[in-house]
Order: C-alpha cells, then sequence, then structure tokens
C-alpha cells in the first residue's frame, strides 16, 4: 500500500491539486478543509505525513499539531503557508516538523520534503 499524504488546507484549489500530484508521484492522498474535519475522520493513525497548512478557520495548523502531540505520537508534518516569511516559517520548526514550504512552492521542494518525511516517520 503506498504511504498516505495528508493535506489539511482550506484553499479549494490546494485540495483539488495536491491530491492529483501525489498520486501521480506514488502517494495515496486524502484532504480535509480544515483541522477539525481532519480530527472528526479519525483518520490520523492511518497517515504518513501530514501537509498542514499554518492559518486555517477556527483551529490553526500549530494548535492541530501540539493536540495531536497530546493524544498520540503525530505523523511527521509539512507546514505550508501562503502568508508567512521565510523567518515566520523557520520558528514553525518544532520537534516532528520536517519542512515548512511558502506558497507557492516546486513540486521538487515538496516531493523532497515528504520523502524526508517519509523517512522520519519510519
Amino acid at each position: 500500500m503506498p504511504p498516505l499524504v495528508t493535506v489539511v488546507d482550506d484553499s479549494y484549489s490546494v485540495r483539488d491539486a495536491l491530491p492529483a500530484l501525489l498520486r501521480v508521484c506514488g502517494y495515496a492522498a486524502d484532504c480535509y478543509a480544515s483541522a477539525e474535519e481532519f480530527l472528526q475522520a479519525q483518520t490520523h493513525g492511518n497517515t504518513d505525513c501530514l501537509l498542514l497548512d499554518v492559518e486555517l478557520p477556527g483551529m490553526s495548523g500549530p494548535d492541530l499539531l501540539a493536540l495531536l502531540k497530546t493524544k498520540c505520537v503525530p505523523p511527521p508534518v509539512i507546514f505550508i503557508s501562503g502568508r508567512l516569511d521565510q523567518l515566520g516559517l523557520q520558528r514553525l520548526q518544532v520537534d516532528g516538523v520536517v519542512a515548512c514550504l511558502a506558497k507557492p512552492f516546486s513540486e521538487e521542494e515538496l516531493l523532497e520534503a515528504i520523502d524526508r518525511a517519509l523517512v522520519v516517520g519510519q
């Protein structure tokens, strides 16, 4: 079974484009529009890598990661954001965060980060 990469992003265009790219590259993909939707699905235990938008409606990406850390060992996280500069993204690199990518990011940046996350998660 291919590794499962889960995308949590409130942007429809991201949720529409990334799964297609991920599947073409040999990954399984799930998408959620909010942290709350992701938590309700109760699939986080199956996720091999979590692509997590920093700014979400309701619970933020960093808040979701903090909550997951209280409940389980979360999957490796890649934060993505269109509103933070590199300094802001660097501040998010805490335990369990493999990379922080500024939107728009290249396919190569994303796939490299996912590959690193999957190694970390083994």
